[in-house]
């Protein structure tokens, strides 16, 4: 857990191991764009603009219906949603909620998009944070 913001429904905001991994491999782990990407966690998941508008930051879905598949969509569905070994059913677990109960989201600012998942519950919502995606 990195941090829970307060707002209209509570944010619970988390990273796995891998993320920590994978960032600093790519030598963008604490740079300004992953932090700005980390703080625009605070707006929250609007179900109500669950489409990302082009250049608006926050968390926003992702689906598999885009074609064809960028960047983003390959990292989070192909090598991490779609292979077990990768941890998502942990995930799952450890937020008591099924594996197809997760959403898959990306957290956006104008530098960085961090990928995760989001379970939302009656009385929180939880990004779990899993890659990241920095192409332009």
């Amino acid at each position: 857990m990195l941090h829970t913001f307060e707002g209209e429904r509570q944010l619970r905001l988390a990273m796995t191991e891998r993320l920590r991994k994978i960032a600093r491999k790519g030598r963008v782990w604490k740079s300004k764009g992953f932090l700005t990407a980390l703080k625009n966690a605070a707006y929250g998941f609007d179900e109500s603009r669950a489409r990302s508008r082009g250049g608006a930051d926050g968390i926003f879905l992702l689906d598999r219906s885009f074609t064809p598949p960028n960047e983003m969509m390959k990292k989070l569905f192909e090598r991490y949603l779609d292979r077990p070994e990768r941890g998502a059913a942990e995930v799952a677990g450890a937020l008591g909620v099924e594996l197809p109960d997760l959403l898959p989201v990306r957290l956006v600012s104008h530098h960085m998009r961090l990928l995760g998942v989001l379970a939302q519950q009656a009385d929180r919502d939880t990004l779990v944070l899993v890659d990241y995606d920095d192409t332009r």
